[in-house]
């Protein structure tokens, strides 16, 4: 077989430099798309929730942000801002995720009924969320009325008052007063602020005279209550 001559080659090497060449140039002309623009915030969940004011809502705020074509925007500021209502928001800015999703806890303001929130996006118009805060409306005796003791001691059930508002929801938060009003005797304690029941939790000791004996519970503006005991 007969070698084959430098300048044959040449012509094969020329092609295969001018290949190297080409697939760069091809590549480089190649569109990056250009990243979404947001156009739009929308509510995804924790609209129109209602809880007892002053308390967390039961489930997060979370908010979308969409470009014109509805396709998810990620890392774009969401900022959140109590606008009515009092309270806080926790986290009150955020960065949308990979579902261009925002999620914030809005714990209401505790003397308001109406609460709104506004979500916002530099060059966007925001979006208002809306909650209800239930208000204290009655204070009861959860248990503890009428008992009797020998006069001198405790009675043998503590005393357990609740604040609720509309249906029955219960009302942390609320400080309650409570005082001897006949009989003597102590109660302790005498101040108490209403737990995540809306209870307040107190031991009455009875004066040492026998018979009747009174103590009155009182909270914010709410009619206050009589609770009887009776001395033996």
């Amino acid at each position: 077989m007969s070698p084959v001559s430098p300048r044959a080659r040449l012509p094969h090497l020329v092609l295969s430099w001018a290949a190297v060449l080409i697939v760069p140039a091809i590549s480089g002309c190649e569109k990056v798309a250009a990243p979404a623009t947001a156009s739009e915030i929308q509510v995804v969940q924790g609209n129109l929730q209602s809880a007892a004011a002053g308390t967390v809502l039961p489930t997060p705020v979370v908010v979308r942000v969409r470009s014109s074509d509805g396709s998810p925007v990620t890392s774009v500021p969401v900022g959140f801002s109590v606008q009515r209502g009092g309270g806080t928001v926790e986290p009150a800015t955020g960065m949308s995720d990979a579902n261009g999703e925002v999620k914030t806890k809005w714990t209401l303001g505790p003397h308001q009924n109406i609460h709104e929130l506004l979500a916002s996006v530099p060059g966007v118009d925001g979006i208002t969320i809306t909650a209800i805060g239930i208000l204290p409306t009655d204070l009861i005796v959860a248990q503890g009325n009428n008992q009797s003791a020998k006069a001198g001691t405790a009675l043998p059930t503590q005393i357990v008052l609740r604040i609720i508002g509309s249906n029955s929801t219960p009302i942390p938060g609320i400080p309650v007063s409570l005082s001897v009003t006949a009989g003597g005797g102590a109660i302790n304690p005498s101040t108490a602020i209403t737990n995540a029941n809306g209870e307040v939790t107190v031991r009455w000791t009875l004066g040492t005279q026998q018979g009747l004996q009174n103590i009155q519970a009182a909270a914010l503006n709410l009619a206050p209550i009589v609770l009887s005991a009776t001395g033996t």
